[in-house]
């Protein structure tokens, strides 16, 4: 993925180079416009996309080196690139062909793959739980994760253990609800 923005990055800031040296040197003029301003333009705007385009590959190839999702302008930064081919995709299907529009799009494809392959929710998971320590130290946390929100939930059970077979269950406590399923006759 990096290597091809940066094929990509290299490429478009190479063209504008070239439109702009064949502009100053035929002294063409667009409604008027100076030659060279045209031609200076194009040069700044190659070299700003050529830029603009290694720095999303640095950030495609800091994803891989971290292997987490990109977070912050990194995400910006991919969003706007994969915006872009959408764009761009769209005006070289009119003007250069289906060969440039099947480029274009495969590198759009890349980049919400790379956009699309990490899960934001795994990371946060993990540092949300903390383990025992997270559940207010209840050792039953780790085996069963929903006990201690199942004893909060029904008051007066606090975090006494079930009767055993033949006892009977403590008086301040509340008999668990059954559900029944929910049956509908149209």
């Amino acid at each position: 993925m990096a290597i091809v923005l940066l094929a990509e990055a290299f490429f478009i800031a190479a063209l504008n180079w070239f439109l702009g040296v064949v502009v100053d040197r035929q002294d063409m003029s667009l409604a008027g416009l100076d030659p060279s301003v045209m031609a200076t333009s194009s040069k700044i705007g190659g070299v700003v996309f050529g830029l603009y385009f290694a720095l999303c590959a640095l950030v495609a190839v800091l994803v891989a080196i971290r292997d987490r999702a990109p977070a912050g302008f990194g995400r910006v930064l991919l969003v706007s690139v994969a915006v872009v081919h959408g764009l761009l995709g769209a005006f070289a299907w009119g003007i250069v062909g289906w060969t440039a529009f099947l480029f274009l799009m495969v590198v759009l494809g890349l980049v919400v793959l790379l956009l699309m392959t990490y899960d934001r929710t795994e990371g946060q998971e993990e540092a949300g739980s903390g383990g025992a320590a997270g559940h207010g130290g209840d050792p039953r946390a780790e085996a069963e994760p929903n006990a201690v929100a199942d004893a909060a939930a029904v008051p007066g059970s606090g975090t006494a253990a079930p009767p055993e077979k033949g006892e009977e269950p403590p008086q301040d406590s509340v008999p668990a609800q059954v559900t029944r399923p929910v049956t509908t006759t149209l």
